[in-house]
């Protein structure tokens, strides 16, 4: 099969090469280690699902491993282990993950088994009825974290119908109900080449990592019908309280914004903002709720990079009676980011810390395989790996008072927490 390259951007340390049948491969050389690390990404995750399926991606990344054309679970299990490689699949809002790493020499062999389990899994029903009660055990472990449960409810309430309301776990009733037909037609909708990214990384050339790649996959052709249309609703901001009584030590407190999508230009403000009020000691929340004030057990700030509008999110642990006045310090602390500029000497400080922990995060193999696979299967490109950079780099502080503005003006509160301390908290 005749390969299509396009070569990337000269500054740029991966080649980007497409197969003839649509799949994207990703080579990044580094003979610094006899290691190669690869990443296989699927168009799937937990945003393709239907409403009354939430979980189903993830219940496919549990059983998917455990027997395939030709191999039982043990089968798969003792090549893996007798060639002292790592082979897990993996489910996300907007991508499945297929993640592997071996010694140099065992590349080709545990990439042919990684091509055999993606492309004919058997999803064996005992497996299935195994993984879905270890996923329910899951979920209600996770009814009994204050902290899961608020960012639960506020969550919902955010996204209503959009998928993003749900857990990667679904819940109670959606997995129950999951069966094994539902893996095979979501595997045949979604597992098919054109809908593939191979991202590679460590010792191997760019000529041979494709040929192998080739060699296990450059027969599997595009199916006649198209993808699913992926027609998602309209998320609509109508920002409310949530709040669930509970016997707890402390109370969680919990404003949510509806933010951008990673491709809007308000992406790198917003995440600089992000980084600016809750990561780390040194931020703004810790420095002025815990270490001045005293408030919190646990303060902090998230932002995630996603494909369709992402929350962000401010929380803090705090004593029951302290409940009122932690929703008060946070919403002040953003309210001051709306009508105040940050200021220069905190803003660089922002961006050395925000790219300082991007650099670190793309030392191991394993690192650069999953990043670079993660721009492409956004289709954001290779690129962005520098372009990220300069975003967060030249955001200014009128830019991250624009931002702050347009996106956290009025939260979703949620709180959960004793029930006379969460019910007076509510007159904030």
């Amino acid at each position: 099969m005749i390969q299509i390259v396009k070569p990337s951007l000269s500054h740029s340390p991966i080649h980007r090469t497409v197969l003839n049948n649509g799949i994207v491969v990703l080579v990044a050389e580094n003979p610094a280690a006899d290691i190669i690390a690869g990443r296989i990404f699927i168009r799937a995750g937990s945003c393709y699902e239907k409403q009354e399926q939430a979980g189903l991606a993830y219940l496919l990344s549990a059983v998917i491993t455990k027997g395939c054309d030709g191999l039982s679970s043990l089968e798969i299990a003792e090549q893996v282990e007798s060639a002292g490689a790592s082979l897990s699949a993996d489910t996300a809002t907007d991508y499945f993950l297929l993640s592997l790493k071996t010694v140099t020499s065992d590349f080709a062999e545990i990439l042919a088994l990684a091509g055999r389990i993606l492309r004919s899994p058997t999803f064996p029903e005992v497996q299935v009825e195994l993984e879905r009660r270890l996923a329910l055990q899951n979920i209600r472990s996770q009814q009994e974290q204050p902290f899961t449960i608020a960012f639960e409810q506020m969550r919902q309430v955010m996204y209503q119908n959009h998928p993003y309301a749900m857990s990667v776990l679904g819940n109670e009733t959606t997995m129950s109900h999951l069966t094994r037909a539902d893996l095979v037609e979501y595997h045949q909708n979604y597992f098919r080449p054109d809908n593939l990214v191979v991202s590679i990384a460590g010792r191997v050339t760019q000529q041979d990592a494709v040929a192998l790649v080739e060699q296990v996959f450059g027969d599997w052709q595009v199916p006649d019908r198209a993808l699913p249309i992926h027609d998602l609703p309209e998320i609509r901001v109508e920002p409310q309280h949530q709040i669930k009584p509970m016997q707890t030590q402390q109370s969680i407190v919990m404003l949510g914004y509806l933010g951008s999508s990673v491709i809007s230009p308000d992406y790198a403000p917003l995440k600089l903002l992000s980084t600016y009020l809750g990561n780390g000691l040194s931020s703004r929340l810790f420095v002025e709720l815990r270490e001045k004030r005293g408030l919190a057990y646990e303060v902090s700030a998230f932002y995630p990079t996603r494909l369709y509008p992402a929350s962000f999110v401010v929380y803090m642990g705090t004593a029951p009676e302290n409940t009122s006045i932690a929703v008060n310090g946070l919403r002040t602390e953003v309210d001051l980011l709306c009508n105040a500029e940050v200021s220069q000497s905190a803003l660089q400080a922002a961006k050395n810390k925000i790219l300082g922990q991007y650099a670190l995060g793309k030392q191991t193999n394993g690192q650069i395989a999953q990043i670079y696979g993660w721009y492409e299967i956004l289709a954001l490109g290779i690129d962005f790996d520098t372009k990220f950079q300069e975003l967060i780099a030249s955001v200014s502080a009128k830019d991250a008072m624009a931002a702050a503005q347009r996106y956290l003006q009025e939260p979703y509160l949620s709180l959960v927490g004793q029930e006379e301390a969460i019910n007076n908290a509510l007159d904030y």
